[in-house]
């Protein structure tokens, strides 16, 4: 398939009052890989598309931390996908870096802060095995959902976390229940985080079907 093939979607996501704009790919079934770019990432056509479409959990974490203190943070959000929380935070002038590994992701992110009219989002295509501290730096709140569909990415999202938090950071992640939750909040534990967690059907605005909980860790 080429990418004069790739079939998207544009949708108007409503976060209380501000109207966000996506251009999302149209389902999970679309691909292109240009040279093979994201084959030699080690990303497969199956799981090449999941990035570009709008998950359930990116909503939730966009609507909770629509009315989150956001002054004076320096915020990343981790695995962003298709960019939702980031778009929201660059619409309220947070200070948001984005990160993804999908070679796609930040052509994505630039399109829709485009359709936004909003300022550029600082946008890094990182792995959660590299070592990026010195170009990322550290962070006062760090956020993502639904990133422990993986066994590994356990400990690597634990640690890439750690290598980017400040002292006393925060993690903001919303997940789907999934069986590798109870390991990730030990590791985080281990790195000194005390965790809250929140039902989030307990919020209007989630949907009645969501199953799934926002994780705050805190030190």
């Amino acid at each position: 398939m080429g990418e004069n093939s790739v079939r998207y979607k544009y949708q108007t996501i409503e976060i209380e009052n501000e109207d966000i704009h996506l251009r999302t790919l149209k389902d999970t079934q679309q691909f292109y890989d240009k040279n093979n770019v994201a084959e030699n990432l080690g990303i497969s056509s199956a799981t090449w598309p999941i990035f570009g479409v709008l998950w359930p959990s990116s909503e939730v974490l966009a609507n909770y931390l629509f009315n989150y203190d956001l002054e004076d943070k320096r915020i990343l959000e981790v695995g962003c996908g298709i960019g939702l929380t980031s778009l929201v935070l660059n619409r309220l002038n947070a200070n948001i870096t984005a990160t993804d590994y999908h070679p796609e992701a930040e052509k994505f992110l630039d399109i829709n802060t485009k359709l936004n009219e909003d300022v550029d989002i600082p946008f890094i295509r990182a792995s959660w095995e590299d070592d990026f501290t010195e170009e990322l730096g550290k962070f006062d709140l760090i956020v993502g959902s639904d990133l422990l569909y993986e066994r590994d990415h356990v400990e690597l999202l634990s640690n890439f976390i750690n290598a980017h938090a400040t002292q006393n950071c925060k993690v903001i992640l919303v997940n789907p229940n999934r069986g590798h939750q109870a390991k990730f909040n030990k590791e985080m534990e281990d790195f000194g985080f005390s965790l809250n967690a929140l039902d989030a059907k307990d919020f209007d605005f989630t949907s009645e079907d969501y199953k799934g909980k926002i994780f705050k860790f805190s030190r």
